[in-house]
């Protein structure tokens, strides 16, 4: 592990973090000051503004604002062709009303209802949708990771068959005494917990579609978030769509799953045992097929990521790399107060307000001698997008990225003892949070839920599943320990936040907002940059990590330079 020089941390002391005095004000600042993280926050989540909706109709004035303030703070252009944008093109796709789905077993047809029993979509662009009569196939947690020692596939061919899968990894219900418990990480989500996971992976093995068992503690959500998108989704333009997205994805309710099962004479209960033995093959459903016919439509929906640049006095070419994203959810249904803008207040306009303002502390110190870059992300909510784009056409050199360090959603209840961290064991950056946060007076809170994997979940996924070391700070890891009210208080704040306002209306600015809390996470990852920008120090991924191979694998690039391992 490479040891992180204490004396090169550029830390916000917490006695200094003390003298801020009132909610969102401060007397004596240090570079990351709460009352301009609120003003920023308060433009962006304006009615103005209009919710931040990826090609809607206030898009163009985020750009332009986010713009102005990465030239007010001293940034160069970091988009295509010198300019400050990264087009990306995106595609809306939007289910018809009338989805057949149907199994057809022993001589006989059940209907399946869509957002019932299942809830399905396509992400080819495409017209309409016809299987005939597809056979179906359990593939387990439909896990492949060589690096854990485990295939559900073993050599099954899923080729034009549809796969089932369980949701979340092999030991997430293990047992005492099995043997995988514990091999995938125990209750913290990996990778290939997700549901992004198992249908990129059923793509890869040319299966036709890909359902997956819906079980609300292996999700994280109930049924009603399944549903809730109403057969819309985006999708990133691709060249060859039909190679990396199956025909039909989706989820099957638990109850309608454990019937298709029996149909074939299978019991779920005891097959999901069986799928947490490293010797469990697929399962052919015998007996069992399945039918669909839909209509979808389709449109292009482009939109844009803002990057800003400061590039590095003696190795340009290296760089770390800040992110947050500038889209909420526009204007939805009205709530209880009559409200249709969902404004995207802590989702994600902090996080844009806390790298304007890390741009504004490096111009206050010496140039860095690696370049920083500075991404205001479009289309996360629909799935990490503009990230997702930038990650198959990078504008700097990911392999000599020396990290991704990613702010989405901080509390606004004040000052507090630690700072949580979401993804616990993944890389040595979050050694050097420890360290900084030390320099504050403060400890360091693992994640609370790991079962709900927010570490796949926000945009720096994009930039880690290509290698990049990452580091995510975002308030819904769990409650944090307030200096007002302890960590009641904090899980108070997260409970209230998530229940009432999270990707709703009252997602709003308050002028009773205390972002002092704020500013001490935005002021760690600022440390933890000029540290980094300031040396030749290559951050790893700690063994056991799913993306310490893929950085591996690029170590040449880094070679040249001293320090790198």
């Amino acid at each position: 592990m490479t040891p992180w020089s204490a004396s090169k941390l550029t830390s916000l002391t917490l006695a200094a973090v003390l003298l801020f005095s009132g909610r969102g004000q401060a007397q004596d600042s240090g570079p990351i000051e709460p009352a301009r993280l609120s003003q920023i926050v308060k433009v962006l989540a304006s009615d103005e503004f209009m919710g931040r909706a990826p090609g809607g109709p206030a898009e163009q004035k985020t750009l332009e604002y986010i713009i102005q303030q990465f030239k007010a703070v001293g940034l160069e252009p970091g988009g295509e062709n010198g300019g400050w944008t990264q087009k990306v093109p995106l595609v809306r796709f939007q289910m018809g009303d009338n989805v057949t789905l149907k199994l057809l077993s022993g001589g006989k047809t059940v209907s399946l209802r869509q957002g019932q029993e299942v809830m399905v979509n396509t992400q080819r662009p495409l017209q309409r949708v016809k299987i005939d009569k597809v056979p179906l196939v359990f593939v387990g947690y439909g896990v492949s990771a060589a690096e854990r020692g485990w295939d559900d596939f073993k050599s099954t061919d899923v080729r034009g068959k549809i796969a089932v899968f369980l949701i979340n990894d092999p030991d997430f219900e293990a047992q005492e005494g099995e043997a995988v418990r514990g091999k995938f990480g125990g209750q913290a989500a990996t990778y290939y917990a997700r549901w992004t996971y198992k249908f990129e992976e059923a793509a890869r093995r040319g299966a036709i579609g890909a359902l997956i068992v819906h079980d609300t503690p292996g999700a994280g959500y109930g049924w009603s978030t399944v549903t809730a998108g109403n057969g819309q989704s985006f999708d990133i333009v691709r060249a060859q769509p039909e190679k990396e997205k199956v025909l039909m994805q989706g989820w099957i309710h638990r109850d309608a799953a454990a019937a298709l099962f029996a149909r074939s004479g299978l019991d779920l209960e005891r097959l999901k045992v069986e799928a947490r033995k490293a010797s469990f093959k697929p399962v052919l459903l015998k007996g069992v097929s399945l039918s669909a016919d839909y209509a979808l439509t389709h449109a292009r929906a482009d939109s844009q990521n803002v990057i800003g640049r400061l590039p590095g006095s003696k190795r340009p070419q290296e760089s770390i790399m800040y992110g947050g994203h500038w889209d909420a959810y526009g204007v939805g249904p009205a709530d209880a107060s009559g409200s249709t803008v969902r404004h995207g207040a802590v989702d994600d306009a902090i996080g844009i307000a806390g790298m304007i303002e890390i741009a504004r502390a490096f111009q206050q110190g010496p140039r860095p001698e690696r370049s920083l870059v500075f991404a205001a992300w479009t289309a996360e909510e629909p799935g990490l997008l503009g990230s997702e784009y930038y990650g198959r056409h990078p504008l700097q050199p990911l392999d000599t990225m020396v990290a991704n360090l990613t702010v989405d959603i901080l509390q606004t209840a004040g000052l507090s003892r630690d700072v949580v961290l979401v993804g616990h064991g993944q890389n040595e950056l979050e050694d050097a949070l420890a360290q900084a946060a030390a320099r504050q007076g403060r400890t360091v809170t693992p994640d609370a839920k790991p079962e709900r994997g927010l570490f796949y979940r926000a945009d720096h996924f994009s930039l880690a599943k290509r290698g990049v070391p990452v580091l995510l700070l975002m308030a819904l890891g769990g409650g944090h320990d307030l200096v007002n009210g302890g960590r009641e208080a904090g899980d108070r704040w997260v409970a209230d936040y998530t229940a009432r306002c999270y990707h709703q209306p009252c997602d709003a600015w308050s002028d009773s907002w205390d972002l002092r809390g704020a500013a001490q996470d935005v002021q760690l990852l600022y440390d933890i940059g000029r540290e980094l920008a300031s040396s030749d120090r290559w951050p790893a991924w700690k063994s056991g990590s799913e993306f310490k191979e893929i950085r591996d694998r690029s170590a040449a690039a880094r070679k040249f330079v001293k320090g790198s391992p």
